[in-house]
């Protein structure tokens, strides 16, 4: 389902949507796509400028009835800077209905290589890429999800990984995190729904092998573009054959978001080509 499907099929006029990390490849894909569905977006990130190439594509979407986007400074993993960007966007866009907790990402230096073993992996490498992924993901569900709470009514979307259904060799750190971002979305689905409202859901994709920046270098060669040994063993392993493009996320994020999944709180969704349902035999 590509952007002009998305927008022909989802509604989300007068919505307000928070995506962290939303000037990345993934966040920014679910950013336009929002945008396009008539939703208020404010895309949250420590870079601000990232988020310029987003704006130059919503001026390229010819369709009534876009919604708005708003670019707003905001670190995961320091609470006062989401705490002053809720007020900001509160003020700019109105009451937040849904959070997309899209910053992530791994470390070269928290990945084993030839060069680097599991027993010389730093300390403060690995404890950056837990606290970005999982802490990343706990802290801004506490300053927006409050705002639910108090309404009663609300959706979060958490982004696993398939590293968190089968921890991939070499990634230590993230697929760690991720197996604690399924965790958390599960037990944050049920806090909610007991404590405050069974209509705040909570729920999480599994996104399988997407190329990005951060995991380029591991599936393709930096000089020649062709795929590594790693890159060629996901591709053997992933049975509809090939990487997956961004836009292939916003078919399960949409209906994560939208009253079509009202009854759907505590789910992990893999999007991985079959990845995660092959044996290799």
């Amino acid at each position: 389902m590509d952007l002009t499907e998305i927008t022909l099929t989802y509604n989300f006029t007068g919505h307000t949507v928070v995506i962290t990390g939303g000037a990345g490849i993934l966040g920014g894909e679910m950013a336009c796509a929002l945008v396009g569905c008539g939703a208020n977006v404010a895309v949250l990130d420590r870079d601000p400028k990232l988020a310029d190439r987003l704006i130059e594509r919503i001026k390229m979407i010819d369709k009534p009835g876009i919604g708005r986007l708003a670019v707003v400074y905001g670190d995961v993993l320091k609470k006062e800077t989401l705490l002053q960007a809720e007020e900001i966007i509160r003020a700019e866009l109105g009451t937040v209905d849904a959070l997309i907790n899209a910053a992530g990402g791994n470390r070269p230096t928290a990945t084993t290589s030839p060069d680097l073993s599991f027993f010389d992996l730093p300390d403060d490498a690995l404890r950056g890429v837990f606290d970005l992924n999982l802490l990343g993901t706990i802290i801004p569900s506490q300053v927006f999800g409050r705002g639910m709470a108090e309404r009663g009514e609300g959706a979060i979307l958490n982004i696993s990984s398939m590293s968190a259904f089968r921890p991939l060799t070499r990634v230590l750190g993230y697929s760690a995190a991720k197996a604690g971002i399924s965790n958390f979305t599960q037990w944050l689905a049920v806090h909610m729904a007991k404590e405050y409202s069974p209509r705040i859901r909570v729920n999480a994709i599994a996104p399988g092998f997407f190329l990005t920046e951060q995991n380029r270098y591991l599936m393709t060669d930096k000089e020649t573009g062709e795929l590594t040994p790693r890159g060629k063993s996901v591709i053997a392993h992933t049975p509809m054959g090939r990487f997956g493009s961004p836009d292939e996320l916003l078919g399960a994020v949409m209906w994560l978001l939208s009253p079509a999944s009202s009854f759907v709180t505590g789910v992990v969704i893999p999007i991985d080509g079959g990845f995660d349902a092959f044996s290799g035999v």
